[in-house]
């Protein structure tokens, strides 16, 4: 398990559970924009039926509990990737362009996400792949390999399935859990020992 944080790079389940690092909410695998749009497309798989039910940015933004500016900006990029279909007017909004299945979360990742050409090993100076790994070299090959797997293979599927055929529905923003809590995606605050 890890998790990629602004000023500290990947960190592992073990270096956090230790308590070495503060973890706080804003801390993701990806970007405040990545989750926006994957929000937004995991939304419009909800309720994809071949493109005839259409929300407007206000109806994404309010299912999400995010910001109406930011949604409208995020739909005007996914539709010109190809991933919504947008139109105007009356019985406008916008639709996957594809069936969910079909949409992977690595077509939306990379919209939005820099990929970092670079060679430099951020842990052991030099420059990965040549002369010797740094000694976290295999964990970050298997991390990268993780993240490519869950990208590549991940699609918005799930989202339709869960609303149209078991009926999920999503809780809205800000809503209290009222169970014991149970493990998230995201890391929970930890203060640096």
């Amino acid at each position: 398990m890890f998790i990629i944080m602004e000023g500290f790079g990947i960190l592992h389940t073990h270096e956090i559970q230790s308590g070495l690092y503060s973890i706080h909410a804003e801390d993701h695998v990806y970007g405040k924009q990545t989750e926006c749009a994957i929000g937004c497309a995991s939304r419009l798989a909800e309720v994809y039926d071949v493109g005839k039910t259409r929300l407007n940015a206000a109806e994404i933004a309010e299912a999400r509990g995010l910001q109406p500016p930011s949604v409208a900006k995020i739909l005007s990029v996914l539709s010109k990737a190809g991933i919504v279909d947008g139109s105007r007017g009356p019985g406008g909004g916008y639709a996957l362009a594809k069936p969910p299945k079909q949409i992977v979360l690595r077509d939306i990742f990379e919209l939005f996400e820099r990929n970092d050409p670079s060679n430099n090993c951020p842990f052991g100076g030099g420059v990965c792949g040549a002369g010797a790994p740094c000694a976290m070299h295999q964990e970050l090959v298997d991390v990268q390999r993780h993240l490519d797997i869950f990208l590549d293979t991940t699609t918005l599927e799930p989202f339709r399935v869960a609303y149209q055929e078991l009926g999920h529905r999503p809780v809205p923003s800000g809503t209290r859990p009222t169970v014991t809590k149970r493990e998230s995606f995201r890391a929970a605050k930890r203060s640096r020992s």
